[in-house]
């Protein structure tokens, strides 16, 4: 299937991609000849060194926004606006689905962004586990990954069968009121052998895939219950193909897949990390590499497109060169890094290949809806890659005649991360709770409503109000400025003030490779 994923996130820089990547590949046998003269030039940075508070006291924060958004009984509470809820989700089929995550500033639990926040948890306390610990948030990251991933065990209780939502959005929206006080129904939606969902069913087994990784040595048998769900559902994904947003046409108005091809090889990155199963590595490299992974086209990494995200992944095993590998094996891990740096020079800002839309204060823009999110994301994988190339002492990235380093990469991400906290034209942080100044109106049902409050299903006062909240959504990442750096601190404009986990997922990423200098490890556990 060609789908449109495939034609989108190009932007700028995609015009001149397939000329540059001519020059890429000349760059890597230039790369391959300076590494002998450069070897000494960097060095590699070892355990977490010096901590940065601003960037400490940013990823605090950005970390409470997880406990906002937890279903099911609480535990260790610490917000104190909020309570129980969705006790009984699943119980029509049987199940327990009271854990999870509601994805944003309303209270359904969509599976495929929920497991795509559980992946990317999952990649940070991978690359960052060091440096959370640093800053003791190590075991807050944990916890919230686990209250996903215990939620997902439980959304797959049969090999071919995956739940993939709890509570109808229509309905949902009908309403504003507290998760605590809801009462609608709250249907299941599944995914099947007869309506398949291979990009939600191939997300959430890359997302159990990482978390087996990330409690290897804490949890053995909850991190081998996690591996088997991880196999089972890529199987399902991988035979019964066919995307969610076919079989559930109601997503395509809030979670559209507009693919799922990427998530396949997403998920097998994830699983070769996980088993060292050399059928996986195939997969992406030999098998569906020409068919899927686009190579020599950047992109950006989104809830709904993970290819630049398994470009780096993947950028991993060449550049650590910690696995045995057949020719074509290397040619398509080699094509793969090659992808990961034409997306890396896309993001530096005096590059010849530099995608041209930013706003005026510098924040890559892609997109006025959610505007944060794609440089987030770019930036957290700016930073992964950056500290790749200085724990495998790869001293230059080449774009299209001019020479980069690890350290400019590193800058990119510092200059979007700190457009977040505040250095912008607004001179506002987008992460509430941070700063002096930041959002007072976040589009969220739960912190807009007092929480002795009694609307029912019509608390749109609360929504209608033009006074502060009266709960701060602490943590959440609103949605982020219009192109010309512009804010407008309304709960009505969901665009711009909405909080998500995902985005919340990656900025913790960000921010824990920003915390301190660190090499990374060279394999997972």
């Amino acid at each position: 299937m060609v789908s449109s994923k495939y034609s989108k996130g190009c932007t700028g820089w995609l015009i001149v991609a397939a000329v540059a990547m001519l020059v890429t590949v000349a760059a890597v046998l230039t790369i391959k000849e300076k590494h002998h003269h450069h070897r000494d030039v960097l060095p590699v940075p070892g355990p977490p060194g010096a901590i940065d508070k601003k960037y400490a006291d940013a990823l605090a924060v950005a970390l409470q926004f997880f406990q906002i958004q937890k279903s099911g009984k609480l535990v260790d509470n610490k917000i104190s606006w909020r309570g129980d809820s969705a006790l009984d989700d699943g119980k029509e089929a049987g199940l327990d689905l009271s854990k999870g995550m509601y994805d944003s500033g309303d209270h359904i639990k969509f599976g495929f962004p929920m497991a795509y926040t559980a992946t990317l948890l999952s990649w940070s306390i991978l690359e960052y586990g060091d440096q959370m610990a640093v800053v003791n948030q190590l075991q807050i990251a944990l916890d919230a990954l686990k209250w996903i991933t215990d939620y997902l065990i439980n959304a797959h209780p049969f090999d071919n069968v995956l739940y993939v939502q709890v509570g109808d959005p229509d309905i949902d929206h009908k309403c504003w009121e507290r998760p605590e006080t809801m009462a609608e129904k709250r249907p299941l939606v599944q995914v099947n052998k007869t309506a398949p969902g291979t990009d939600v069913a191939a997300e959430t087994s890359a997302a159990m895939a990482a978390a087996s990784l990330v409690f290897k040595n804490i949890n053995t048998t909850y991190s081998d219950l996690l591996l088997q769900h991880a196999q089972k559902l890529f199987t399902f994904a991988d035979t019964y193909r066919g995307s969610y947003s076919v079989s559930i046409p109601k997503v395509q108005n809030f979670y559209n897949s507009t693919g799922y091809e990427d998530e396949l090889l997403w998920a097998a990155s994830w699983l070769f990390h996980a088993t060292r199963d050399k059928t996986y590595l195939s997969y992406v490299t030999v098998q569906n590499g020409n068919a899927f992974a686009d190579w020599g086209r950047p992109t950006w990494f989104s809830w709904d497109d993970k290819r630049a995200g398994t470009q780096v992944l993947l950028s991993r095993i060449k550049l650590f060169g910690s696995h045995q590998s057949s020719n074509a094996e290397m040619k398509g891990l080699q094509l793969y890094r090659q992808t990961a740096e034409a997306v890396m020079c896309g993001l530096l800002p005096d590059s010849p290949t530099a995608t041209f839309s930013r706003t005026g204060g510098g924040l890559v823009w892609v997109d006025q809806w959610n505007a944060l999110q794609h440089p987030v994301a770019a930036s957290f994988l700016a930073i992964v890659y950056s500290d790749y190339m200085l724990t495998s002492r790869t001293p230059e990235l080449h774009c299209s005649g001019k020479t980069y380093s690890p350290y400019d990469l590193r800058n990119f991400a510092v200059s979007q991360a700190d457009y977040i906290l505040g250095n912008n034209p607004m001179k506002l942080s987008y992460l509430v709770g941070y700063g002096s100044s930041y959002p007072q109106q976040v589009h969220h049902r739960g912190a807009s409503i007092p929480a002795n409050a009694k609307t029912g299903c019509d608390g749109f006062q609360w929504l209608n109000s033009t006074k502060s909240n009266p709960n701060v959504a602490i943590g959440g990442l609103v949605g982020g400025p219009f192109k010309n750096d512009s804010f407008i601190d309304s709960r009505n404009n969901s665009m711009q003030t909405e909080p998500s986990t995902y985005n919340n997922a990656v900025l913790v990423g960000l921010l824990s490779g920003l915390v301190t200098t660190s090499s990374v490890v060279t394999s997972f556990p």
